[in-house]
Formats: C-alpha cells, sequence, structure tokens
C-alpha cells in the first residue's frame, strides 16, 4: 500500500508569534521539510470562534486566561498536507511546554512559558479534519508539485 501523501494538518501560529515575526521562519521549516502549504490566513479570531476551536480545554483553570489571550492579536492559520503531517508536525513544534522541547523544535527554539508556546498543532487526522473545517470553511487548494517524487517514494 502507498504511503498517505495527502495527510492534513492544521498548524496556527499563535498570537505572541506573530507579534514577533515569526511567521516566515516557521512556514520556513515546514516547506523545508517537504511539506505542501494547501491554505494560509492571517485573522483575528471571535471569543466564540477561539472557545469551540479550544472546547475541550473548557475545564481547566487556565481556560479564560487561554482566550483572552489568544484574542490579544491576530493568528497565523495553516493547513499542511503531506506524509504523517499530523504527527511529523507535533514533533516539528516540541512540547506544549517548551521548556521540555528540544532545540531545533519550534517551541525549543523560540520559546519559554507553556501558555505563549508560539505555536498550535493538531493531535489526531480526527482534530485535524474538525479544525480544518472549523478554520477553513471557504475550502482549500489542492495543487501538484513538480518535485513530490523526489520528497516521497511514491
Amino acid at each position: 500500500m502507498a504511503p498517505n501523501i495527502r495527510e492534513r494538518t492544521y498548524i496556527m501560529v499563535k498570537p505572541d508569534g506573530v507579534d514577533r515575526g515569526l511567521v516566515g521562519e516557521i512556514t520556513a521549516r515546514f516547506e523545508k521539510r517537504g511539506f505542501k502549504l494547501i491554505a494560509a490566513k492571517l485573522v483575528s479570531p471571535t471569543k466564540q470562534h477561539l472557545e469551540k476551536h479550544y472546547e475541550d480545554l473548557s475545564d481547566k483553570p487556565f481556560f479564560p486566561g487561554m482566550i483572552g489571550y489568544m484574542l490579544s492579536g491576530p493568528v497565523f492559520a495553516m493547513v499542511w498536507e503531506g506524509l504523517d503531517a499530523v504527527k511529523t508536525g507535533r514533533v516539528m513544534l516540541g512540547a506544549t511546554n517548551p521548556l521540555q522541547s528540544g532545540p531545533g523544535t519550534i517551541r525549543g527554539d523560540y520559546a519559554l512559558a507553556v501558555g505563549r508556546n508560539i505555536c498550535h498543532g493538531s493531535d489526531s487526522v480526527e482534530n485535524a479534519e474538525k479544525e480544518i473545517a472549523l478554520w477553513f470553511p471557504e475550502g482549500l487548494v489542492q495543487y501538484s508539485r513538480s518535485h513530490e517524487a523526489k520528497v516521497y517514494e511514491i
């Protein structure tokens, strides 16, 4: 069976990453790894939108503060496609707590505090599809790249 090179993940640069000018660096890391960008936008989400995105955390004591922080500035929403995109994307981001993230990961290189950890990345294929539908109701762009045979064993 051929590998699934069409797996998709949702990656979001949070307000701290946008404010610090890290969108290009983060995007470049995913491109250099071989993933294909199929949707991206700078967005100022509403409180309701963020509460829906983070609804699985709504019972946590940090939830109100997290929502307030996420409303503090725009986020850069992206959908990346490629082999094992969800798992690999999470590895590239590093541990949720940046102090537990190794050098070379996005959080390990750019963040110190768990509440200001630069990025969000989908934690499962199922959640990726839910997050993609929530953040990109307008749909995604599908296209082929000439170098896919150089990146994947297909």
